[in-house]
Formats: structure tokens, sequence, C-alpha cells
């Protein structure tokens, strides 16, 4: 299991492992994260609508979506569209255009979210070369005494993409969430947890399969969620 805070750079540990790891300390190090910026960007999880799109009939999660393009090195928000997988690589969801709130105009607009996607393209298109389609993801993922939270719901996958950066938000009152990381023959390749805000993960999604275990509530008698941002680039080919 690579950390690269204490082992090798991010782009080594994705050539070599297929995914890193860095925390929240070193990510917000590295990107100059003004602290009022960071606020603003994670309240905005405060404001998602419902995911109707549950196949197992679940009203655990709220989430927002937005489409960018990165086209010579300048990102362009494309105009709101649905989320859309295959059954192939999500078989609770997938063979459905699912509509959900576009994310928040002041949201994108934040120096965090523009920081975030220029990290990510630093590192999975290192000479900036290429032309790709990007999606962003705000998912809070709640757990009720009636309900367990379940962050990955169709279990170990993939998503179908070439590359995505996961990154934890917030965790408020909860326990578990833990992310496992597998090969594509479903060979377990290690489990850490997300814990504190801006903890990061970064996948190569040809290679590994990833999933997160259900949340629960360490006092049922308080709110309790899992907030998390994930960002997905795909080649314009």
């Amino acid at each position: 299991m690579s950390d690269t805070d204490s082992l090798c750079p991010i782009d080594e540990a994705l050539t070599q492992d297929g995914y890193a790891r860095l925390s929240g300390a070193t990510l917000f190090d590295r990107l100059d994260i003004a602290e009022p910026d960071w606020s603003a960007f994670a309240a905005s999880w405060n404001d998602l609508g419902p995911d109707l799109f549950m196949a197992d009939g679940g009203r655990y999660r709220r989430r927002r979506h937005a489409a960018f393009a990165l086209e010579r090195g300048r990102f362009t928000r494309r105009p709101h569209q649905p989320h859309y997988q295959s059954r192939d690589y999500n078989p609770l969801n997938g063979d459905v255009q699912r509509w959900f709130d576009p994310v928040e105009a002041a949201t994108v607009a934040n120096p965090v979210c523009d920081a975030i996607f220029a990290f990510a393209a630093d590192h999975f298109d290192p000479a900036h070369q290429g032309d790709w389609h990007i999606e962003m993801h705000q998912f809070r993922i709640e757990t009720k005494p009636s309900e367990s939270g379940r962050p990955t719901p169709e279990g170990m996958h993939r998503d179908g993409v070439d590359h995505v950066l996961v990154m934890l938000v917030d965790r408020r009152n909860v326990r578990e969430g833990v992310t496992r990381i597998g090969a594509p023959d479903g060979t377990p390749l290690g489990e850490f947890t997300l814990t504190e805000a801006g903890d990061t993960m970064l996948i190569d999604d040809h290679r590994i399969l990833h999933g997160v275990t259900e949340i629960h509530a360490l006092d049922s008698a308080k709110p309790a969620w899992r907030d998390a941002l994930v960002v997905t680039f795909v080649a314009e080919r």
C-alpha cells in the first residue's frame, strides 16, 4: 500500500501501484488552499439534493454533478448533462441516464475547485497533451438508525473511466467507511480509511478496483454523514 507522504512521489506510485494517496495536510500545503476558501467549498455539501436513482431503494445518498472539458490546458464547464454508466461497471444503477442537481456556480468558482482540477490534471496527464472529459460529483452519504450509509452500494468496482480522484471533505459522527483497493481480478491490494478533510486518493481506473464499506453513526441520536468529492477523467479520443 503506497503512502506518498512517506514513500514515493505521486506519479511513481500511480505508475507502480495504480493508485496513490496523500494526506489532507499535504494536499492543502501543495495547493496552498486558504482556510476560508476551503470552509466555503466544504459548506456547499450542506445543500445537496437527494439521489433518486438508487435501485436498492435507499435514500441515504445526496449529490450534485457537473461536467467539464479540459482542452489545451483550459477548463470549461459543459452544459448540464446526465451521468451515465454501463451495467458492466455499475450493476446496481447502470444503463440509466441519471440526472442530478447541478453543482452550484459558486462552488465551481471557488479557488479550491480549480486547484483540485489542476492538481488532478498534472498527475493524470503530466505532459498536458490530452483533451479530457471531466465529471465532478459531490456526495453526501448519510446514516440513520433505520438505514446504513453505503458509499459504494455497487461494491468493489471500476468507474469505467481513465482516472479518478477521490477526496474526503468531511466525516461527521461516523465510524467505518473503510476504502478497499483491489486488482481487476478481485485480488485485495490493501485497505485504509480517509479520516481527515482533504485526504485524497488518485486511481488508475483501468488497473484498480475500489470500494468503501458502510458507515454507521457513533452516536445514533445525532446526525451522521460522510462527504466526498469524486472527479473522473476520460480521454477525448
